[in-house]
């Protein structure tokens, strides 16, 4: 009986014990896998398959270390350079804000030997990308120099020079470019490869950390000038001496007349943080190593920018001032800024990046003042020039060594040294997506008007079902143009992914830019969220599918062959439509935890096999895509009605429709079945009621209403007025 109870206790107690460290373990296993991937950086070695990638020649690697992570490689006994992971050099993401994880090699001399992509989460590359292009453009990176600006190209390839984008993916090409191009960058400096001469006091190029913009301005990282008419007037008033000299001054003195803030952006603390990681690691890209960049931004009447420079090349209203040495700004040093991405910051008017050549001489550590020159005319007709300083002392947060002087000495000497690193900038562009816009104004303009004509249609739809023939060729021409040009010519194929991506940014930061990048898919978007609301998910369905089009038209020849059709029993056909709906659901939940989980069973839909890459993929795609066409010979749109989590997706707006176009009787349901019968999705109910969310809007039902040969209410009406008027006519022969 004792041993019974000590038993027992002993055995409650290894139990609790159990219980407590099986609670401890659930708790903590997140962190764990989590961390795991962290943890395993640090000293992590490279493998032998990995060094013959990513370094051809080199006998071996050493473990990742120091500050940035990277390995030191060797050749016979000898370090050759260093292999280093981009996600843990500068965090780099994709244009979606997703990780990108590149293993990039680098010789003593700044030479890329190689490239290999680890993982992305980027799903523009996903869509209709091959995996060989891919894989070919990162290995492209293989010579390039990261002593000189460059530039993603579409041109031939050549040794040195950035590799040529992914055709399809020009932006998260050169995103991809800016990160290697940095992470190269930030290990040769950090490792003494890209100065011949090291300084006492240097730039911290380096450390990144978030910032908003009240703690850059509190910090002095960024100097700020204001001037309303006032401080004007009064500054004439003193500096001209002039005898008789009168300004006009009509405006009030409190106005404001111009305020700037300045900056030098090129530490990451800075430049990241007002610019955003991608705009930052772009500029970086196309600049020298030895460049710097100040970024001004201005508010008020007064511009600084003016707009002279467009014709003559100079900013002839500011200038930078270092000593006795005056830098002027140049158009070729200006580069584009569409708009800061930095929390708290002001309303700016105009914003811009100034690139300063090494050859300019310009020393970052050293003081220097950004000077507003303000011309003036008097009464008298003469015109009267005045400067405004707004000074910068770079704070000490961003100087690492000893004193400033012996480093000001020490980089005019490595300016000498890599004068021959100069070379001449590219002018500021616009932002990447409006480039692309431009790129495509001829598929933009097709892509309206085809739009437009279906806008007409459906407005007009009443008078075109009436014209049965008409009908019915007007449908299969669009739905034609829909598969061969929208769908294989300019691949504006939607997918479930967008809607995903979609999601993703609101949860972690909505980014217009993201979703600009493709104009056709930003069109089509826009156009099939107003159609949602007027319409319902029909008009995309059943006019602007690609992947429809195709299974509609396969079915349409197969009437003519006579191949029998399936009639799928509607109590059947009503268990099965729910499945679409929970594909998508659990592709939505799948992405909340991965990316890559959720663009992996994204490809249940065929479109990327079958119209993004004109079914060039590994059989097993192909073998599926071919199935469900197969099924649609027999069952029209198969994968539209059982299958598809894009239409799924746009169910679920779609009921906020505001409209009901499609025109029904009171017979419908009760003396007639018709349209319920010949409604090729089965969207009609046996009661007569249209489902919305299975409708494709195809206008079958609305030619049925209008045809008197085949409506029976409009039958019937047709056969009595007949009679009405055979016995008129009798009536009237009798009389006569």
């Amino acid at each position: 009986m004792i041993f019974s109870m000590i038993f027992s206790k002993a055995r409650s107690t290894i139990d609790a014990r159990a219980l407590h460290l099986a609670l401890i373990l659930a708790l903590i296993s997140p962190l764990i896998l989590f961390a795991g991937p962290s943890w395993a950086k640090q000293g992590e070695r490279i493998g032998p398959e990995t060094l013959a990638q990513v370094f051809p020649g080199a006998d071996r690697a050493g473990s990742l270390a120091g500050k940035p992570l990277a390995a030191s490689v060797f050749k016979g006994g000898a370090r050759i350079g260093y292999i280093f992971s981009t996600q843990d050099v500068v965090g780099s993401v994709g244009f979606s804000g997703k990780p990108i994880d590149i293993m990039v090699g680098i010789t003593n001399k700044g030479l890329i030997t190689g490239a290999l992509l680890r993982s992305h989460n980027e799903p523009i590359l996903v869509i209709g990308i091959p995996d060989q292009a891919l894989r070919d453009f990162v290995a492209g990176f293989a010579g390039v120099d990261i002593h000189q600006p460059g530039q993603v190209r579409q041109v031939a390839n050549r040794l040195g020079a950035l590799p040529d984008a992914i055709s399809g993916a020009t932006i998260s090409s050169s995103v991809i470019a800016d990160s290697v191009v940095r992470a190269a960058r930030t290990v040769a400096r950090s490792r003494g490869l890209l100065a011949a001469v090291q300084a006492k006091v240097r730039l911290d190029r380096e450390t990144y950390e978030p910032a908003d913009w009240q703690e850059l301005r509190a910090d002095g990282s960024i100097a700020h000038l204001i001037l309303n008419h006032g401080n004007i007037e009064q500054a004439y008033r003193d500096r001209v001496a002039i005898p008789g000299a009168e300004f006009p001054g009509d405006q009030a003195p409190e106005e404001l007349y111009s305020e700037l803030y300045t900056a030098l952006i090129t530490p990451p603390r800075v430049g990241q943080n007002l610019l955003g990681p991608q705009a930052f690691n772009r500029l970086l890209r196309d600049m020298s190593p030895k460049d710097q960049a100040i970024f001004i931004a201005g508010n008020g009447i007064y511009s600084y920018k003016g707009t002279r420079y467009r014709r003559s090349g100079l900013f002839d209203r500011i200038q930078i001032v270092q000593g006795d040495k005056i830098i002027r700004l140049v158009k070729k040093h200006y580069h584009f800024v569409e708009s800061v991405k930095i929390a708290t910051a002001p309303s700016l008017r105009e914003t811009g990046v100034f690139v300063l050549p090494a050859d300019t001489g310009f020393n970052p550590l050293a003081e220097w003042r950004l000077e507003l020159l303000v011309s003036r005319e008097t009464k008298q007709g003469g015109l009267v020039h005045l400067d405004f300083p707004l000074s910068y002392v770079l704070p000490a947060r961003y100087r690492l060594g000893g004193d400033v002087k012996t480093a000001a000495q020490t980089d005019n000497q490595m300016d000498r040294v890599l004068f021959y690193l100069q070379q001449q900038l590219t002018q500021g562009e616009p932002a990447l997506w409006l480039r692309n816009w431009r790129d495509r104004v001829g598929r933009i303009a097709t892509l309206l008007g085809l739009l437009a004509i279906l806008s007409a249609i459906l407005v007009f739809q009443d008078n075109l079902v009436q014209r049965q023939r008409l009908y019915r060729s007007v449908r299969l021409v669009y739905l034609t143009v829909t598969l061969v040009w929208i769908g294989w010519y300019a691949g504006a194929q939607l997918s479930v992914i967008n809607v995903l991506t979609f999601v993703q940014s609101l949860l972690s930061g909505f980014r217009w830019e993201f979703f600009l990048l493709d104009p056709l898919i930003f069109i089509l978007w826009g156009y099939v969220a107003v159609t949602l609301l007027f319409w319902g998910r029909g008009v995309f369905c059943g006019w602007l599918c690609p992947f429809g089009a195709l299974q509609e038209l396969l079915n349409e020849g197969a009437r003519l062959l006579r191949i029998p059709q399936i009639t799928v029993p509607f109590a059947l056909h009503e268990r099965l439509w729910p499945i679409k709906h929970i594909i998508f659901l659990g592709l939505f939940a799948v992405s909340l935890h991965s990316t890559i989980m959720a663009i992996a069973g994204s490809e249940v839909e065929p479109f990327k096999t079958a119209i993004s890459m004109h079914f060039v993929r590994h059989w097993p795609f192909v073998a599926y895509v071919g199935g469900l066409l197969f099924l649609g010979l027999f069952i029209e749109r198969f994968f539209c009605r059982y299958l598809c989590p894009l239409g799924a997706a746009l169910a679920i707006p779609a009921r906020l429709r505001m409209f009901e176009w499609l025109k029904r009787r009171f017979q419908c349901g009760r003396e007639c079945r018709l349209c319920a019968v010949n409604c090729t999705v089965q969207a009609i109910h046996p009661d007569g009621s249209i489902n919305p969310n299975e409708c494709i809007h195809c206008l079958a039902c609305q030619a049925n209403f209008y045809d008197n040969g085949k409506c029976p209410p409009l039958v019937s009406r047709r056969k009595r007025q007949e009679e009405r008027a055979a016995k008129q006519a009798a009536y009237v022969e009798r009389a006569s």
